[in-house]
């Protein structure tokens, strides 16, 4: 049986009809401000050069990844075939390549069905609707490598070579895979292409902003009310992002900053949420749109742990082959480390911002000169965070276990004991004190013992424990 998505598109695919001229197809593409940068590199290769066709990416990001997801339900994965076909006739291509973590089985199984019934149904293959032009897709699994995001490194992957970034030029465009022209694109830009070939290039154009049209997918997560994937037009601001479709911040909690673009972006605050979310505007205030992952934060969050834990990441998912990336991160996350300890100088802290410009400036791909935007970007919102770090030793959001303790109230502590008896480490005990109007002696934290796991706080029904 023919999945529902894949038939769907017959009608309009039959009655496409290929020009002679495959030149006079590809102009509708780019007279609309879609990002099509690389289809445009590779039309200006020479016609008698043996050409390959774009490269899927799909994010390897632990939450912006979940955006395909978006294509590959339902009606996606038929949009971004036939985005892929038309761009390879294009360009003259007759290969294209999906490249999938295997960490997704529905999408790799989805898009294996929809291949074959494509093809079944004459719409990919040899001389398709009986003209000379021949399209065939592959598919490629990745072992969800965050650097294989980078499309050299993607293109060494699916050679079977370990996802490492090449050195440029030579671009793909010129020598990409398996030495031949390729261009990549990720799926959202190819599940565009054929609705502006249907409705023209104006309908796309009518949403978005000047230099970013049509729309976009978020992953929006973290401090918010409503979680989840969420399309908006480009323009779209982060307070409507976050108020109007995410809710809000539970608890009636104030918001603090809001992180876009994955471990590579930046951290946005109150200042910016009347801004326009688009590219360039992303970019100007030092974040990045990236593959969509929109995480909230709150007031409870620790600004440096957050930049902390994105360090662990990128320190974890570098490739090891350009060492500004390799021994920098490793550098940065361990003055981080000290920060959050409270073990750290103010001259660690000119180390790290050092560190960040010069990562930022000297890494081979893209991986690493993004790698310190989390500690740039949270340095010029949150410096303050940073020198109560390193000056008071102390977590202004409680959140440093090395610089925070929890403390029992004993005017509030009834004596009932189940702090206790949560306590994994015995650190909780009686005290000879016996608060106002109650009858049971309170109970006393020994922070020698005190592993701050939070067990006794979150297992107390009358607020008598907090962190300080």
């Amino acid at each position: 049986m023919m999945l529902p998505f894949v038939k769907s598109i017959l009608p309009f695919l039959e009655t496409f009809t290929l020009k002679p001229n495959p030149q006079e197809q590809q102009i509708t593409v780019p007279k609309t401000p879609l990002l099509v940068r690389s289809l445009l590199r590779a039309g200006s290769i020479s016609a008698d050069q043996d050409r390959l066709v774009l490269t899927v990416t799909v994010p390897v990001e632990k939450r912006p990844g979940l955006k395909f997801f978006v294509v590959v339900r339902e009606e996606g994965v038929a949009a971004v075939i036939e985005g892929m076909a038309i761009a390879g006739y294009a360009i003259g291509a007759k290969n294209g390549y999906f490249y999938v973590r295997a960490e997704y089985p529905i999408a790799v199984r989805r898009l294996r069905l929809a291949i074959k019934q494509l093809e079944e149904a004459g719409l990919l293959g040899d001389n398709i609707f009986g003209t000379d032009f021949s399209f065939r897709c592959h598919l490629r699994l990745g072992a969800g490598a965050f650097v294989c995001g980078e499309e050299t490194a993607l293109l060494n992957s699916i050679e079977g070579k370990r996802g490492m970034p090449r050195p440029r030029p030579p671009f793909p465009a010129v020598k990409g895979l398996w030495q031949k022209p390729t261009i990549v694109n990720n799926v959202e830009t190819l599940a565009c292409v054929p609705y502006i070939m249907r409705e023209g290039a104006a309908e796309f154009a009518k949403h978005g902003t000047e230099k970013s049209k049509g729309t976009k997918v978020f992953a929006l997560g973290g401090k918010v009310n409503n979680v989840g994937l969420v399309e908006v037009p480009m323009g779209t601001t982060l307070r409507e992002l976050i108020y109007d479709i995410g809710g809000g911040i539970p608890n009636g909690k104030k918001f603090k900053a809001i992180q876009t673009g994955g471990p590579s972006g930046g951290c946005l605050t109150a200042d910016d949420l009347d801004a326009l979310i688009d590219f360039d505007n992303l970019i100007a205030k030092g974040s990045m749109m990236g593959s969509g992952g929109a995480i909230v934060m709150d007031e409870d969050n620790c600004m440096v742990d957050v930049a902390k834990f994105y360090m662990e990441f990128i320190c974890d998912e570098s490739c090891g082959k350009c060492s500004p990336c390799r021994i920098g991160t490793k550098r940065m996350l361990e003055i981080l480390t000290k920060i959050t300890k409270g073990q750290a100088t103010l001259e660690d802290l000119d180390k790290l911002t050092a560190l960040a410009e010069n990562i930022k400036n000297d890494s081979l791909c893209a991986l690493g000169q993004t790698a310190p935007n989390p500690i740039l970007s949270t340095l010029a919102h949150f410096k303050d965070e940073y020198m109560a770090h390193i000056v008071d030793k102390k977590c202004p959001a409680h959140v440093c276990k090395s610089l925070m303790q929890y403390h029992i109230d004993k005017e509030k502590c009834i004596g009932c004991g189940l702090c206790e008896r949560q306590c994994p480490v015995n650190a909780i005990s009686k005290t000879d004190y016996v608060a106002p109007g109650h009858k049971l002696p309170s109970r006393v934290i020994d922070q020698s013992k005190c592993i701050k796991c939070g067990m006794c706080m979150a297992g107390c029904k009358f607020k008598a424990i907090s962190k300080q």
